[in-house]
């Protein structure tokens, strides 16, 4: 807690001072002398509301300015003399205003993408940008910041995040974050991911926070309150850009960018609220529109989705920036446009704002103005898009402090106050999955142990990460380090017998099998979910050779691994668990840590029972001819070195008009010798409704730290709207009638009790 108060005020002691630098420059740069932009003008006043400022900026902009606006720019290619990579500018590199003169005129620019800037680069660029466009309009940066931004702090992948069910760490993670982020001048993170992981085989299952609505809505909510905090006019909050819009995670046969196939029921009741809290309640100002299309009708050119849905609904006051390439897909992949001119004005035309990397800059903005002209694309159509985006430039105080202070990037990148969010979300995210016989936690007197396998010696990351960031804590480096008396050897299994050789000598062994880059991630989609390669293999080769034996998976989505559920005793789910992976995986199988995960994804026995998530509708059969359908594990599934009981169940229900809360308590008792946390799940279902609906839907969580012995009573309040169904007539409607809920440890809670709502 001091450390974390301490680092507050050293942000607010630097924000301080930034004010103060930027208002010393801000004449000479900010607030360029020209025709249409006299020092008085209305958009330059910081006193002015917003609103009031972007109506004054935007009668003053000819449509040439307006369209560029809507255009993003890859910037390490373009902007600087060195390039670490295609996306990257080297630290040393310098900004060459030749190439911006070159490449933006007197327009200035909307924004700036795959840059990855230091401090003292995006402040030379927007410098530049600032000076030479007739306005004064400044850039916004925009970059990757799924679970950490370019070489800072490495944070768990967000399908770890989500086995926490702790929203206080997804909140932190938000904040450090976006804190790295901006002391670089960077203004917006293409993150969260909030599909649902409806089908496993998709290689981007580890970006998501699961299969569940309710789950996937409060993670993504508190990771918006973290990055965009109370206010973005500062120096450590930025634009969240919650994606794929929307129902990306159930693409058919699982592959990316394929086509989704449901009712509006099912899109309005299940994917969009998994994005509502983080639109409505955490006022994210930045949303991504997916690739893909929905019952015929691409995302981008889908004005019920990014008008009624986003922006009349939900009252969204951000922009909308389509998936890279996304726009060009109506016309080469959708073949809903003639031609590329046809296909930007159809994607502004139907609520999208921004481009990203579709067509040459050149035939994006002449499209939008010939349209424009010709009547295809309305001014207000257009207008729209431009307030937007302008709308998140002031909201980030661009137009007044563009610039960082470049000293604030030493104290805030790798803070010790991120690293430790960094290693309490690996912590939180490891879960036990079995422990026949009590194998763990392991002894610290163990002498010899053998780690095999291909993830025993590598920290893994997941996508959106390099590998040679961050302290990159293997397994191996964990266990050596909290055993130093230990001998620790390491195969890594691609020769089996020699790995079974190896074994024969050690008292335990660790096998650490699971997934790698390339096997899961953007673009790698599988047709089936067993151990890739080799892996099946080793595992039983290594069962065989008589050791007691303790399986750690570190992957991107559920695996089928029946036979090891079947023979081998102990079981860790550790995922993608960041920098600090290694150590988090050997304080909980030592003991250090007691695990309380719990999965937010359902694990299938094979392939063939897809989908197979939990909260199916009731009609659904779940037996076949040669299985029962049940899954390897379920979910919000996890287990202990302690135990839980749950009793004194009472529900407290309200009268619908009176639009009070439904209460709900229950105790939970741990009933173990250990220190422990346990994942309070809360699970409901209307018995009767005018639409068919999940079996039993997650309504509420909470995770509590409880001694031995202790009893804690948790008290649930869910919103009555929380409980409105897309009803026959297309409405939402709270239904009066009797419900059921669960409470318990998993979606298989038993503890059941009954209310009635009535009218």
């Amino acid at each position: 807690m001091n450390s974390k108060t301490s680092f507050r005020k050293k942000r607010t002691d630097s924000q301080i001072f930034w004010l103060i630098f930027a208002t010393a420059i801000a004449p000479a740069v900010a607030r360029p002398q020209a025709e249409g932009a006299s020092p008085g003008a209305l958009y330059k006043r910081h006193d002015v509301p917003v609103e009031r400022r972007v109506d004054d900026l935007l009668s003053r902009m000819t449509l040439e300015e307006k369209v560029r606006q809507l255009d993003l720019y890859s910037g390490a290619k373009a902007l600087v003399d060195q390039q670490s990579d295609d996306t990257h500018a080297a630290p040393t590199a310098a900004f060459v205003p030749e190439k911006a003169a070159s490449l933006f005129g007197d327009l200035g620019v909307g924004g700036i993408h795959d840059l990855y800037p230091t401090p003292e680069q995006s402040n030379a660029i927007q410098r530049w940008v600032i000076a030479h466009n007739r306005l004064g309009i400044p850039a916004i940066f925009i970059e990757e910041g799924l679970h950490g931004f370019n070489t800072g702090t490495v944070f768990p992948a967000p399908i770890n995040l989500a086995a926490t069910w702790d929203p206080a760490v997804a909140q932190a993670t938000g904040a450090a974050i976006a804190a790295e982020a901006r002391a670089t001048g960077v203004d917006m993170i293409l993150a969260p991911v909030l599909d649902l992981a409806r089908d496993p085989r998709w290689g981007r299952v580890e970006e998501d926070f699961g299969e569940d609505t309710y789950l996937t809505g409060q993670m993504g909510l508190a990771y918006v309150r973290g990055a965009q905090g109370e206010t973005l006019n500062s120096d450590h909050t930025l634009i969240a850009e919650p994606k794929h819009f929307a129902a990306h995670g159930s693409p058919e046969g699982g592959t990316n960018t394929s086509p989704v196939h449901m009712g509006e029921r099912e899109l309005r009741m299940c994917m969009l609220r998994g994005f509502e809290p983080a639109i409505r309640q955490g006022h994210a100002m930045g949303v991504m529109a997916a690739y893909h299309e929905i019952d015929g009708i691409p995302v981008t050119a889908d004005p019920f989705l990014l008008k009624q849905v986003l922006r009349n609904e939900w009252n969204f006051q951000g922009f909308v920036l389509s998936d890279l390439g996304a726009i060009r897909r109506l016309y080469d992949v959708h073949h809903v446009a003639a031609t590329p001119e046809d296909a930007a004005c159809m994607a502004i035309r139907s609520g999208v704002d921004m481009q990203f990397y579709d067509f040459d800059h050149d035939v994006f903005q002449k499209a939008l103005i010939d349209c424009v002209h010709e009547g295809t694309l309305s001014r207000e159509d257009l207008d729209r898009a431009v307030r937007s985006v302008l709308r998140a430039k002031f909201s980030l105080g661009l137009f007044d402090h563009p610039f960082v202070n470049p000293a604030l990037n030493a104290s805030v990148y790798r803070s010790p106050a991120h690293l430790a969010t960094s290693l309490q979300s690996a912590r939180e995210s490891m879960t036990l999955l079995k422990n026949d016989g009590n194998l763990l936690p392991l002894s610290k007197s163990i002498q010899h142990l053998a780690v095999i396998g291909p993830n025993g010696n590598v920290a893994r990351y997941g996508d959106y990460e390099k590998e040679a960031n961050g302290l990159h804590i293997s397994i191996v480096d964990g266990i050596r380090k909290l055993l130093p008396h230990a001998t620790v050897e390491f195969n890594d299994g691609a020769d089996i017998d020699q790995a079974v050789s190896l074994v024969k000598s050690a008292d335990i062994v660790i096998l650490a099998l699971g997934e790698r880059q390339g096997i899961s991630g953007e673009g790698s989609d599988r047709s089936n979910l067993d151990l890739p390669g080799d892996q099946e293999r080793l595992l039983e080769a290594i069962a065989a050779a008589g050791k007691p034996v303790v399986l750690v998976l570190e992957n991107g989505r559920p695996l089928t691994f029946g036979w090891a559920k079947d023979h081998i005793p102990a079981i860790l789910e550790a995922w993608y668990p960041g920098e600090f992976g290694g150590q988090a995986v050997a304080e909980t199988l030592f003991g250090d840590n007691n695990p309380a995960g719990r999965l937010t994804i359902t694990f299938p026995r094979s392939v063939g029972q897809l989908p197979d998530f939990y909260n199916n509708d009731p009609s659904r059969k779940l037996n076949y001819i040669d299985s029962d359908g049940e899954p390897l594990f379920p979910f919000g599934f996890g287990l202990s070195y302690t135990t839980f009981r749950y009793d004194h169940l009472s529900v407290q229900a309200p009268r619908i008009a009176s639009a009070g809360d439904i209460q709900v308590t229950v105790n939970v008792t741990n009933t173990g010798d250990r220190v422990g946390d346990e994942v309070a799940q809360l699970y409901l279902r209307e018995d009767t409704s005018s639409v068919e609906t999940p079996s039993r839907s997650l309504e509420a969580f909470s995770r509590i730290h409880l001694q031995p012995n202790e009893t804690r009573q948790i008290v649930f309040r869910v919103p009555q709207e929380q409980l409105a169904i897309w009803n026959v007539d297309r409405k939402w409607a709270v239904e009066p009638g009797k419900y059921t809920i669960w409470v318990g440890g998993s979606s298989r809670a038993s503890l059941a009790a009954h209310f009635v709502l009535t009218r």
